[in-house]
């Protein structure tokens, strides 16, 4: 039964790593999670390779992505709803400007992300993940923006995708 265990455990993960930790992506491969394999009950750690024989590796930087995130659902009262969308813009970090009805709004953001994807990715749970800390009403997603720093300000000077009339807080449309 352990084996079968570490065997579905391990299933799929071969190549995952931790990518928060120092060195977590391309460290080589990653060790199967389980018992450990000497004798002795002693896991033997890796050996140090040779940094310098290998080429130094650039660590990934995050990027700015700003973000328009359209939600629509059924009325809800614009009083708890705005209160609802300030208590999301205390808690999110980056928070721009939010513009609401009763029955749609529109959050703008600035998320610090790896790449589009990650980005996208982190957006489209926001509004699940604050759902009960902001008490945000029952409304779904109905539209995505993601957009690098570079195609946000190229945009702005170009006279398309203007910012907000109301940049920062929350406003009604």
């Amino acid at each position: 039964m352990e084996r079968r265990r570490e065997a579905a455990l391990t299933a799929g993960t071969a190549g995952r790593r931790l990518t928060s930790i120092d060195g977590g992506r391309g460290d080589g491969p990653a060790e199967p999670a389980g018992p450990p394999h000497r004798p002795g009950g002693v896991r033997r750690l890796r050996p140090e390779r040779d940094r310098a024989s290998q080429p130094p590796t650039v660590p990934e930087q995050a990027r700015l992505w700003h973000v328009v995130l359209s939600v629509s659902g059924q009325v809800t009262s614009l009083p708890s709803l705005r209160a609802s969308l300030e208590r999301l813009a205390h808690d999110h970090s980056f928070f721009l400007t939010a513009r609401y009805a009763a029955d749609h709004a529109e959050i703008r953001y600035w998320e610090q992300a790896r790449d589009l994807h990650d980005a996208a990715a982190i957006a489209l749970r926001l509004w699940g993940e604050h759902k009960v800390t902001a008490n945000l009403p029952p409304w779904e997603i109905v539209g995505l923006e993601v957009v690098d720093r570079a195609t946000y300000h190229k945009r702005v000077t170009e006279g398309f995708g203007d910012p907000p009339p109301h940049l920062g807080g929350v406003h009604p449309y």
